[in-house]
Protein backbone atom coordinates (compact mmCIF):
# COMPACT_ATOMS: atom_id res chain seq x y z
CA UNK A 1 0.00 0.00 0.00
CA UNK A 2 1.49 3.40 -0.76
CA UNK A 3 1.62 6.37 0.59
CA UNK A 4 -2.28 8.12 0.94
CA UNK A 5 -3.46 4.95 0.24
CA UNK A 6 -4.25 4.45 3.85
CA UNK A 7 -6.62 7.19 4.51
CA UNK A 8 -8.84 5.69 1.31
CA UNK A 9 -8.76 2.69 2.65
CA UNK A 10 -9.85 3.85 6.00
CA UNK A 11 -12.82 6.00 4.58
CA UNK A 12 -13.82 3.54 1.95
CA UNK A 13 -13.92 0.77 4.94
CA UNK A 14 -16.81 -1.00 6.67
CA UNK A 15 -17.57 -3.83 8.51
CA UNK A 16 -17.40 -5.98 5.56
CA UNK A 17 -14.98 -4.46 3.39
CA UNK A 18 -11.30 -5.06 4.04
CA UNK A 19 -9.50 -7.17 6.65
CA UNK A 20 -5.79 -6.90 6.59
CA UNK A 21 -2.82 -8.57 8.51
CA UNK A 22 0.47 -7.76 10.03
CA UNK A 23 1.91 -9.78 6.50
CA UNK A 24 0.19 -7.22 4.51
CA UNK A 25 0.89 -3.97 7.35
CA UNK A 26 4.90 -4.48 6.85
CA UNK A 27 4.28 -3.83 3.23
CA UNK A 28 3.15 -0.49 3.25
CA UNK A 29 5.24 2.34 2.62
CA UNK A 30 3.47 5.26 5.04
CA UNK A 31 4.60 7.96 7.13
CA UNK A 32 1.91 8.63 9.71
CA UNK A 33 0.99 6.22 12.03
CA UNK A 34 -1.73 3.71 11.67
CA UNK A 35 -2.75 0.68 13.80
CA UNK A 36 -4.77 -2.96 12.95
CA UNK A 37 -7.71 -4.09 15.37
CA UNK A 38 -9.57 -6.98 14.06
CA UNK A 39 -8.02 -6.68 10.52
CA UNK A 40 -9.51 -3.09 10.16
CA UNK A 41 -7.34 0.34 9.54
CA UNK A 42 -6.89 2.75 12.35
CA UNK A 43 -4.60 5.97 11.67
CA UNK A 44 -4.09 8.28 14.25
CA UNK A 45 -6.32 11.29 13.11
CA UNK A 46 -4.12 14.47 14.30
CA UNK A 47 -0.48 14.40 16.13
CA UNK A 48 -0.14 14.28 19.76
CA UNK A 49 -1.40 17.36 21.80
CA UNK A 50 1.56 19.16 23.92
CA UNK A 51 -0.31 17.59 27.02
CA UNK A 52 -0.44 14.08 26.02
CA UNK A 53 3.32 14.25 25.05
CA UNK A 54 4.40 15.69 28.71
CA UNK A 55 1.88 13.05 30.66
CA UNK A 56 3.28 10.04 28.24
CA UNK A 57 7.22 11.56 28.92
CA UNK A 58 6.82 11.55 32.62
CA UNK A 59 5.03 7.91 33.00
CA UNK A 60 7.51 6.71 30.91
CA UNK A 61 10.57 8.24 32.82
CA UNK A 62 8.87 6.88 35.97
CA UNK A 63 8.64 3.44 34.44
CA UNK A 64 12.12 3.92 32.44
CA UNK A 65 13.73 4.81 35.95
CA UNK A 66 11.73 2.15 38.47
CA UNK A 67 12.47 -1.07 35.60
CA UNK A 68 16.79 0.29 34.82
CA UNK A 69 17.71 -3.07 36.71
CA UNK A 70 14.47 -4.92 36.15
CA UNK A 71 14.07 -7.73 34.06
CA UNK A 72 10.60 -5.89 32.77
CA UNK A 73 11.22 -3.29 30.13
CA UNK A 74 9.56 -0.59 28.87
CA UNK A 75 8.52 0.87 25.29
CA UNK A 76 7.13 4.24 23.81
CA UNK A 77 5.23 4.40 21.14
CA UNK A 78 5.75 4.30 18.37
CA UNK A 79 5.96 0.76 18.93
CA UNK A 80 4.55 -2.22 16.86
CA UNK A 81 2.78 -4.94 19.58
CA UNK A 82 1.14 -7.65 17.73
CA UNK A 83 -1.57 -9.78 19.31
CA UNK A 84 -1.81 -13.16 17.71
CA UNK A 85 -5.00 -15.18 17.86
CA UNK A 86 -4.61 -17.90 15.99
CA UNK A 87 -0.77 -18.20 15.60
CA UNK A 88 2.20 -16.01 15.83
CA UNK A 89 2.57 -16.26 11.46
CA UNK A 90 2.52 -12.67 10.26
CA UNK A 91 -0.10 -13.50 7.73
CA UNK A 92 -2.56 -15.11 11.07
CA UNK A 93 -2.40 -11.97 12.94
CA UNK A 94 -5.16 -9.09 12.28
CA UNK A 95 -4.20 -7.08 15.48
CA UNK A 96 -1.03 -4.78 15.47
CA UNK A 97 -1.49 -1.93 18.08
CA UNK A 98 1.04 0.83 19.02
CA UNK A 99 0.23 2.06 22.80
CA UNK A 100 1.53 5.40 24.37
CA UNK A 101 3.54 3.27 26.81
CA UNK A 102 4.17 -0.92 27.45
CA UNK A 103 5.62 -2.41 29.50
CA UNK A 104 6.95 -6.23 29.16
CA UNK A 105 8.19 -8.70 31.67
CA UNK A 106 8.76 -12.03 29.33
CA UNK A 107 11.19 -11.21 27.23
CA UNK A 108 10.39 -14.36 24.99
CA UNK A 109 8.06 -11.88 23.68
CA UNK A 110 10.44 -9.39 22.14
CA UNK A 111 12.07 -9.44 18.94
CA UNK A 112 13.22 -6.91 16.25
CA UNK A 113 9.74 -6.00 15.24
CA UNK A 114 8.51 -5.03 18.46
CA UNK A 115 6.49 -7.45 20.97
CA UNK A 116 4.08 -10.49 20.05
CA UNK A 117 1.74 -11.41 22.78
CA UNK A 118 0.43 -9.15 25.27
CA UNK A 119 2.73 -6.72 27.21
CA UNK A 120 1.91 -6.72 31.28
CA UNK A 121 0.55 -3.25 31.44
CA UNK A 122 -0.55 -0.56 29.00
CA UNK A 123 -1.03 2.88 29.36
CA UNK A 124 -2.82 4.74 27.28
CA UNK A 125 -3.90 8.48 26.78
CA UNK A 126 -7.06 10.20 25.37
CA UNK A 127 -6.34 12.36 22.71
CA UNK A 128 -9.50 14.38 20.21
CA UNK A 129 -10.39 12.03 18.16
CA UNK A 130 -9.00 8.76 19.40
CA UNK A 131 -11.44 8.24 22.25
CA UNK A 132 -13.44 5.57 21.26
CA UNK A 133 -10.65 3.46 19.81
CA UNK A 134 -9.21 3.41 23.04
CA UNK A 135 -11.84 3.13 25.41
CA UNK A 136 -13.84 0.09 22.91
CA UNK A 137 -11.76 -1.56 20.47
CA UNK A 138 -8.62 -1.42 21.88
CA UNK A 139 -10.44 -2.33 25.82
CA UNK A 140 -12.05 -5.12 23.93
CA UNK A 141 -8.52 -6.92 22.23
CA UNK A 142 -6.90 -5.76 25.41
CA UNK A 143 -8.87 -7.74 27.89
CA UNK A 144 -9.30 -10.68 25.18
CA UNK A 145 -5.57 -10.96 24.51
CA UNK A 146 -4.68 -11.16 28.33
CA UNK A 147 -2.98 -7.12 29.49
CA UNK A 148 -3.37 -7.75 32.79
CA UNK A 149 -3.66 -3.72 33.38
CA UNK A 150 -5.27 -1.45 30.84
CA UNK A 151 -4.21 1.81 32.52
CA UNK A 152 -6.54 4.94 30.42
CA UNK A 153 -5.12 8.57 31.06
CA UNK A 154 -7.90 11.71 30.34
CA UNK A 155 -5.07 14.03 30.63
CA UNK A 156 -7.64 17.26 30.19
CA UNK A 157 -9.35 15.88 33.35
CA UNK A 158 -6.27 14.73 35.06
CA UNK A 159 -7.60 11.11 35.98
CA UNK A 160 -6.57 7.94 35.35
CA UNK A 161 -8.81 4.32 35.57
CA UNK A 162 -6.82 1.50 35.77
CA UNK A 163 -8.73 -1.57 34.03
CA UNK A 164 -7.26 -4.88 36.35
CA UNK A 165 -7.86 -8.34 34.69
CA UNK A 166 -9.49 -11.01 36.63
CA UNK A 167 -10.61 -14.52 35.46
CA UNK A 168 -10.23 -13.12 32.03
CA UNK A 169 -12.46 -9.71 32.20
CA UNK A 170 -11.66 -6.51 33.16
CA UNK A 171 -12.64 -4.64 36.66
CA UNK A 172 -11.98 -1.07 36.58
CA UNK A 173 -10.94 1.14 39.59
CA UNK A 174 -12.23 4.37 40.66
CA UNK A 175 -11.40 7.04 39.19
CA UNK A 176 -7.71 8.28 40.47
CA UNK A 177 -6.62 11.91 40.25
CA UNK A 178 -4.30 14.40 42.00
CA UNK A 179 -2.88 13.13 45.38
CA UNK A 180 -4.00 9.66 44.12
CA UNK A 181 -1.29 7.16 44.04
CA UNK A 182 -1.48 4.23 41.91
CA UNK A 183 -0.22 1.18 42.80
CA UNK A 184 0.61 -1.63 39.20
CA UNK A 185 0.02 -5.06 40.15
CA UNK A 186 0.99 -6.05 37.06
CA UNK A 187 4.91 -4.39 37.84
CA UNK A 188 5.49 -5.27 41.37
CA UNK A 189 6.45 -2.77 43.35
CA UNK A 190 5.77 0.55 41.00
CA UNK A 191 3.84 2.74 42.37
CA UNK A 192 2.93 6.35 40.23
CA UNK A 193 2.14 9.76 41.96
CA UNK A 194 -0.41 11.58 39.91
CA UNK A 195 0.94 14.90 42.04
CA UNK A 196 3.98 14.40 40.10
CA UNK A 197 2.24 13.17 37.00
CA UNK A 198 -0.17 16.35 36.63
CA UNK A 199 1.59 19.07 37.96
CA UNK A 200 0.96 22.15 36.21
CA UNK A 201 -2.27 20.53 34.43
CA UNK A 202 -5.08 21.72 36.75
Amino acid sequence: MEKGEVKSKVEEQSAEYGKYTYADYLTWQIDEMVELIKGKIFKQAVAPRRIHQEVSGRIFNKLYNFLEKHPCKVYVAPFDVRLPVRSKKHEDIDTVVQPDICVICDPGKLDELGCVGAPDLIVEILSPGNNKKELQNKYEVYEESGVKEYWVIHPNECTLIVNSLKKGKYHASRIFTHGDKVVSLAVEGFVLDLEEVFEGMM
